[in-house]
């Protein structure tokens, strides 16, 4: 994946991003923290299902940044699941966890992905483009190694969930922005529904379908209150942002795609 044409300062900032990335993944326990909680779980099941469901083709399945546990059961899967992961120890961990039955692969999904054009019939990803510094090239690489009718299944957190939506009226900023976080700071490009729908469409995909986990509300107290059928009525509002996307034929240039103002 090419680093973003725009000089030495964008170049360093994406090296600055990979390194503290690096340092808070590169054993898996971080992601291994959160893989059971009920929020992370639904959000799992959902980008697996829509995988299972929908993936056409008889090429294998790739997911990227699957830490010490892969989302989708490969018994689930009519073809052979890849993982991979830029922590060798959490690989290790998600091969264990398969009983042998996905291949790991170590990488780093911003430095572009060391496969063939057209390998895979379905790229799954979870919680990772939003840790990515131009994530536009890193949805052109997935599009890259998909076959054609593709399938792309991924996981964002959302920036415009019920309660920031009306806190960011109030003044306060959206959790999701918030550079004090103990991990989320490393969030550097956050989504709404509407942007990733066109960041998939810029990158070459027809988005399919949206769904989400839970639409939550935060008591004072920090207790969470959530509701799975909100979520299935407006996906929009969620926490988590689970899309389904098809891949078309070749994407725009990035020349072509740059918006030009009417002037």
């Amino acid at each position: 994946m090419a680093e973003p044409a725009t000089g030495a300062s964008s170049g360093s900032a994406q090296a600055h991003g990979r390194r503290a990335n690096r340092r808070s993944y590169h054993d898996g326990a971080l992601v291994d923290g959160y893989v059971d909680d009920p929020y992370h779980r639904v959000r799992r099941a959902v980008a697996a299902r829509l995988m299972v469901d929908d993936i056409l083709g008889g090429g294998p399945v790739l997911e990227l940044g699957c830490g010490p546990c892969s989302m989708v059961d490969p018994a689930e899967l009519p073809v052979p699941l890849v993982v991979a992961d830029m922590a060798e120890a959490a690989l290790g961990a998600a091969r264990r966890a398969t009983a042998g039955r996905a291949l790991p692969v170590c990488l780093d999904a911003t430095r572009g992905l060391p496969f063939r054009a057209g390998s895979f019939a379905g790229l799954l990803t979870g919680e990772l483009i939003e840790h990515v510094y131009d994530p536009v090239a890193l949805l052109r690489e997935c599009h890259r190694v998909l076959a054609p009718g593709g399938l792309l299944v991924l996981t964002t957190p959302n920036l415009a969930t019920v309660q920031d939506r009306l806190a960011f009226l109030a003044g306060r900023a959206p959790r999701q922005v918030d550079p004090l976080h103990p991990y989320l700071w490393l969030h550097i490009r956050p989504f709404t529904a509407s942007l990733l729908r066109r960041a998939l469409r810029r990158a070459g995909f027809a988005p399919l379908a949206l769904r989400s986990n839970h639409v939550g509300w935060r008591l004072p107290g920090g207790r969470w209150v959530t509701s799975r059928l909100l979520a299935r009525i407006a996906p929009a509002l969620g926490g988590s942002l689970i899309c389904a996307a098809r891949r078309l034929g070749d994407p725009p240039s990035p020349q072509d795609a740059v918006p030009r103002n009417n002037t």
